[in-house]
């Protein structure tokens, strides 16, 4: 990794370490909150905006605080198959990548204060969480994310947090079907980090790095993966059989297929080349899936 990470240039190497192929783990909450918004009354766009650019400032951020600390912590070597990691690569200093992970955290934290001031005062403790949140998954002296509870992590602020926290900086409510929809979206965005422990599972046993993956072994990884993809699409049949939202939401299992090819890869290969095509389609069927169900919900 590190002699193909040289013969980049250092744009492609930041690029890289964006990860822009998972970032619809930061767009799509926002994109189903919003219709959910429309659906109950109106929302407030401005608003809507702003929640998206903390959202993906977040997740950039948590990016970059993962390379420079997975690569501090020697989580991060030679072996490790994946998207170039910045502070790893030898082309960018780590201490640059440190920067751009506060400077990222920075424009979340700007965004999310603004948020609060033109909504509610107490979202400011909702985003002191967050950016801590961010942080230490992998910083700190004991980082959870090496403990096996970045699950936790990427369910309650990727799903619950983004996708609530939308509908109410939109409408200054918040309701039943915007709970059910942010644990949809929480299933799909735990699914990427699954997928992502999943391939790097024998590298982070060697380093030490105890993610859920590692703890509980692949088989029950696997299985893990399924579980979140199965509860994302039974969700909208919740909320229909609960008359929170029409029939049509269920236009969401039109995402279905797109959804399963990453399951079956995941199942049939453990080669981290395979499992970083599924880690990038699930990110796909995600986005597909706040696509269908917003249409859905306005039709």
């Amino acid at each position: 990794m590190v002699a193909t990470a040289r013969a980049l240039t250092p744009a492609r190497v930041w690029w890289s370490a964006v990860r822009p192929a998972t970032l619809a783990a930061s767009v799509a909450p926002v994109l189903a909150g919003t219709a959910i918004a429309v659906h109950d009354g109106g929302p407030r766009l401005g608003a809507g905006l702003l929640a998206l650019l903390a959202g993906i400032a977040m997740q950039v951020g948590v990016n970059f605080a993962n390379d420079y600390s997975d690569f501090v912590r020697g989580a991060d070597t030679p072996r490790r198959v994946g998207p170039v990691r910045a502070a790893a690569s030898g082309v960018v200093a780590p201490a640059d990548v440190r920067r751009a992970a506060i400077a990222a955290f920075g424009v979340a934290a700007v965004g999310g204060l603004v948020l609060s001031l033109v909504t509610d005062w107490r979202l400011v403790v909702v985003g002191v969480a967050c950016l801590l949140a961010g942080w230490l998954y992998t910083g700190g002296p004991r980082p959870y994310g090496y403990l096996g509870l970045g699950e936790v992590f990427v369910f309650l602020f990727f799903g619950l947090v983004a996708t609530v926290g939308t509908v109410y900086v939109e409408t200054l409510r918040v309701t039943p079907l915007a709970i059910l929809m942010a644990c949809a979206m929480g299933c799909f965005a735990t699914a990427i980090l699954v997928l992502n422990n999943l391939r790097d599972l024998d590298t982070d046993l060697a380093a030490g790095k105890l993610t859920l993956a590692t703890r509980i072994g692949r088989g029950r990884t696997r299985a893990l993966l399924l579980g979140l993809v199965c509860g994302a699409f039974a969700i909208p049949i919740v909320v229909v059989v609960l008359k929170l939202a029409a029939l049509s939401v269920v236009l969401v299992l039109l995402a279905i297929p797109i959804a399963a090819a990453p399951v079956r890869i995941a199942f049939a290969t453990p080669e981290a080349p395979e499992l970083v095509r599924a880690l990038k389609r699930t990110a796909t069927a995600e986005l597909a899936y706040a696509l269908l169900f917003s249409l859905g919900l306005l039709l």
